[in-house]
């Protein structure tokens, strides 16, 4: 049976999705992040969570709208890697973010539908009574 992947070991493999030089392919994705996390994902486990599969995708389209890497120095080589790994990570994050302000979109007509109100939905929510199981018994 396959490996269940941790959210450290989600964010490490799309951390190296942002980072990806080269043909990115789901293989070649389970073969490095193997090298990674210690274990070989499969393409499946990879595509079922939603963050890696937006990552892949992400990056996919960036690469296929033409990015050239240049040759530097070592030490510029390093710099660029790391910006190509943030405005890979940039990217998703702004792919993240259209997404969620859909879903809310999708939320708030719903709840409109459904006639609740902002205050209903501005409501405190109730407090935590941390030390309930803790009291001594009397």
């Amino acid at each position: 049976m396959a490996k269940h992947l941790t959210v450290r070991n989600i964010d490490v493999l799309v951390a190296l999705i942002d980072a990806w030089e080269g043909k990115l392919t789901w293989e070649a994705v389970c073969d490095e992040g193997a090298k990674v996390i210690g274990s070989r994902p499969t393409r499946q486990t990879l595509n079922a969570h939603e963050k890696v599969k937006t990552a892949y995708l992400s990056r996919k389209a960036r690469v296929k709208a033409g990015h050239v890497p240049t040759k530097r120095p070592a030490s510029l080589n390093i710099a660029e890697q790391r910006i190509r790994r943030l405005e890979g990570e940039n990217n998703r994050l702004k792919d993240e973010n259209e997404r969620l302000l859909e879903r809310f979109a999708r939320w708030q007509y719903n709840v409109y539908k459904h006639g609740m109100s902002k205050e209903m939905l501005d409501a405190p929510l109730p407090p935590v009574d941390r030390d309930s199981s803790e009291r001594p018994k009397t």
